[in-house]
C-alpha cells in the first residue's frame, strides 16, 4: 500500500472482501457512498495494516473463523488501554449459535447479516469511525496526563534538590555566625571579637544576597522586572561589577584579567541589571573554579554587538549540560565534593536580563575540567553616553541628637538598631506594634520613625497614615523597614506616606545617608 502520513493513515477504513471481483464491486459501491477504503488480500495484510493505523475493519465471517493461527485475536489482545478497534464482520443470513459466541470472543464487533443495503453499511461505518476518533481522543488526553504526571515529577525532583540547597546554603551562613557569636561571649580578646563581628556582617551580607537572588528570579521569570534604561558605558558598570566580585575573587586567590576596548562601549540600557550579569558571571566563574585559578573577562565591540565574555579555567560544563545551564536551580554538580555554594538560579537571571536587553548568552566549554566561557551579547548603542556616577557609601552624617521612633515587632530586630542608633549620640526609643508606635510618637515626638510593615494591632502602613493625618507630624521621616520589598509593597508605603523603604537586612551606611539628608 502508498505510504501515508500518520494522520491519514489512523482514518482509514480497511475491506477484506471474500473475492476481488467482490472487493472491486464494494469499493464502487462505499465510493458512491462517499466513502473510499482500503483493499487487503487477506486476514494477515488487516491484522499488517491494522498495526500501521487504521479507524475500522470490513471483513467476512469466514476470514476470522478460517483465521486458525489466531492473528487477529492476538493483535486485538495486545491493544493499549485506550484503544477497542472496532471490526464490523459480515455474516451469512442464518449464522449458528457457536460461530457468534466464536466471533464475538476474538474483540469488538457489530455483526450485520448479507446481504445489506450500502448506505446502512456506510452509516454503521462513519459511527464506528466517530467511535474510533473518540478513542483518539482519550489517547491524546492520557498522553497529555502522562506528560503532566512527568512534568510534576520532574518539578517534585527539582524541588527537593532546591529545599535542600537551600538548606545547605542557609544553614552554612548560619553556622558561621553561631561560631562567631560564640566567640564574641567567651572571647575578651580583641582581635577575637573583631574577627567574630566581621564573621557576622559577612554571613549577613551573603543571606541578604541569597534572598535578593530568590526575588530577582521570581519578578524575572514572572515579568515584573522594569528595565530603567538610560545611556550608559559599559566600561564603568564592568567595573562596578568587578569590585562587587572581587572578595570572592580574593578569597579564592583567583588571577582576574581584564580587557576592556578603549572606545567606549555604549549601551541603551539598564545600568543595575547590566552589572547584575556580570557580577553574575564573575561569580559563577570564581566558585567553579579551584582556589588559584585564572579568570578572563573582557569587553569589545561585535558589530552591532557589545560582547562581554567571562573565561574560567575551573571545572568545566559536559557538551550534554551545555543546554541545561540556563535552567532554574540549575549547577553543574551537585556532589558532596564540590559545594561551591549558591542556589543554582545565577545564570536564569543572567539569560533572562540578556534578552530582556534585546540581546543573548551563549555558554561555551569543551567538557569537565577544561574551564568554561559565557559569552552575553547586548545590542550596541547609536549615542554614547557616560557612565553612571558610583555610589558613595558611608559618607553622610547622622544629626546627633535626633530623636528616633524605631517600631518593630521583632524584639531583638528593634533593641537592636536602637543600640547602633544610641551609639550615633541619637535619643532613641523602641515600641512592638501599631498601637503602641501612635502612642510613643505622641509623648516622644521623633524626627524620625524607623517603622516595620508587618505588625500586630495595626500594620505599619495604617501606622504611617495615622502619622500623616496628624500636622504635628508633617515634617517627620517616616522610612519603612520591612521583610516586605516587592514594587507592590514599595508603591503602598509610599501612598501610606512613607519618605523611604528600605528591605531587611538593612544596610546601615543606607540608613545613615537617609537620615543624614532628611526630606
Amino acid at each position: 500500500m502508498v505510504e501515508d502520513s500518520a494522520l491519514e493513515l489512523e482514518e482509514r477504513i480497511l475491506l477484506l472482501a471474500a473475492t476481488r471481483k467482490d472487493a472491486a464491486a464494494a469499493g464502487k459501491l462505499f465510493a458512491s457512498a462517499g466513502l473510499t477504503p482500503a483493499l487487503c488480500e487477506d486476514i494477515a495484510e488487516v491484522c499488517s495494516e491494522i498495526r500501521r493505523g487504521a479507524a475500522v475493519a470490513i471483513l467476512p465471517d469466514e476470514a476470522i473463523l478460517g483465521d486458525t493461527e489466531g492473528r487477529l485475536r492476538r493483535l486485538l489482545s495486545e491493544q493499549p488501554p485506550w484503544s477497542d478497534f472496532p471490526l464490523i464482520i459480515l455474516t451469512p443470513p442464518k449464522q449458528i449459535q457457536a460461530a457468534v459466541r466464536q466471533l464475538e470472543s476474538v474483540g469488538y464487533m457489530t455483526l450485520v447479516r448479507r446481504p445489506i443495503e450500502i448506505h446502512a453499511l456506510a452509516s454503521l461505518v462513519r459511527t464506528a469511525l466517530r467511535d474510533r476518533r473518540r478513542q483518539y481522543a482519550m489517547r491524546a488526553a492520557l498522553a497529555e496526563r502522562e506528560e503532566q504526571a512527568r512534568a510534576l515529577r520532574e518539578a517534585d525532583r527539582r524541588k527537593d534538590e532546591f529545599l535542600a540547597m537551600l538548606a545547605h546554603e542557609l544553614r552554612n551562613p548560619l553556622a558561621a555566625v553561631n561560631n562567631a557569636v560564640t566567640v564574641l561571649k567567651l572571647s575578651p580578646d580583641a582581635e577575637n571579637r573583631n574577627w567574630a563581628s566581621d564573621v557576622v556582617e559577612r554571613q549577613v551580607r551573603h543571606l541578604a544576597r541569597l534572598i535578593d537572588d530568590l526575588l530577582d528570579v521570581s519578578r524575572i521569570t514572572s515579568g515584573k522586572i522594569r528595565l530603567r534604561k538610560e545611556f550608559i558605558d559599559a566600561g564603568a558598570v564592568i567595573d562596578q561589577a568587578i569590585e562587587s566580585a572581587r572578595p570572592l575573587i580574593d578569597e579564592r586567590r583567583h588571577t582576574l584579567t581584564v580587557s576592556v576596548e578603549q572606545d567606549d562601549l555604549p549601551l541603551y540600557a539598564d545600568a543595575t541589571r547590566v552589572g547584575q550579569i556580570v557580577l553574575n558571571l564573575l561569580t559563577n566563574a570564581a566558585k567553579y573554579t579551584d582556589n588559584g585559578g585564572a579568570i578572563q573577562l573582557t569587553a569589545r565591540r561585535e558589530g552591532q554587538w557589545v560582547a562581554i565574555s567571562v573565561r574560567d579555567n575551573g571545572m568545566g560544563i559536559p557538551p550534554e549540560k551545555l543546554p541545561q545551564m540556563f535552567g532554574l536551580f540549575t549547577q553543574g554538580d551537585r556532589s558532596l565534593a564540590r559545594s561551591e555554594g549558591g542556589l543554582g538560579i545565577g545564570l536564569t537571571v543572567v539569560q533572562k536580563l540578556a534578552e530582556m536587553h534585546g540581546g543573548s548568552v551563549e555558554p561555551r566549554s569543551d567538557g569537565p575540567g577544561r574551564g568554561s566561557e559565557f559569552v552575553v551579547r547586548l545590542p550596541l548603542a547609536q549615542k554614547r553616553g557616560a557612565a553612571r556616577p558610583e555610589a558613595q557609601r558611608g559618607q553622610f552624617k547622622v544629626r546627633k541628637g535626633s530623636r528616633i521612633l524605631v517600631v518593630d515587632d521583632n524584639v531583638d530586630t528593634a533593641v537592636g538598631m536602637a543600640r547602633l542608633l544610641k551609639t550615633l549620640g541619637n535619643e532613641v526609643l523602641a515600641v512592638h506594634n501599631g498601637p503602641a508606635a501612635l502612642e510613643a510618637a505622641r509623648t516622644f515626638r521623633p524626627d524620625f520613625v524607623l517603622l516595620d510593615l508587618g505588625l500586630p494591632g495595626m500594620d505599619g502602613y495604617q501606622v504611617a497614615s495615622a502619622l500623616r493625618e496628624d500636622e504635628a507630624y508633617k515634617d517627620t521621616i517616616i522610612i519603612a523597614i520591612s521583610g516586605y520589598g516587592q514594587d507592590e509593597d514599595r508603591r503602598r508605603s509610599q501612598a501610606a506616606g512613607f519618605d523611604h523603604h528600605l528591605v531587611k537586612p538593612v544596610d546601615f551606611d543606607s540608613l545613615l545617608s537617609l537620615m543624614g539628608q532628611p526630606d
